[in-house]
């Protein structure tokens, strides 16, 4: 049995337990969400979204 999960939601898991130890603060979570929102609308957005998707791949073939 197979179980995907959205990329978005494990990042937003990992922003959350920051958030919730004290890794981070506040200010710097709203930052980083602001500057991938803004990192979306930019020419990098295709090549960020191509190594997020090799990477993945990479780590998916390694498991088997």
């Amino acid at each position: 049995m197979v179980l995907t999960i959205p990329l978005v939601l494990l990042l937003a898991a990992v922003v959350v337990m920051l958030l919730r130890f004290k890794a981070v603060g506040a200010g710097a979570a709203v930052v980083v969400a602001l500057f991938g929102f803004y990192l979306a609308d930019t020419g990098a957005a295709g090549t960020v979204s191509q190594l997020v998707t090799a990477v993945t791949g990479a780590l998916a073939d390694s498991g088997r």
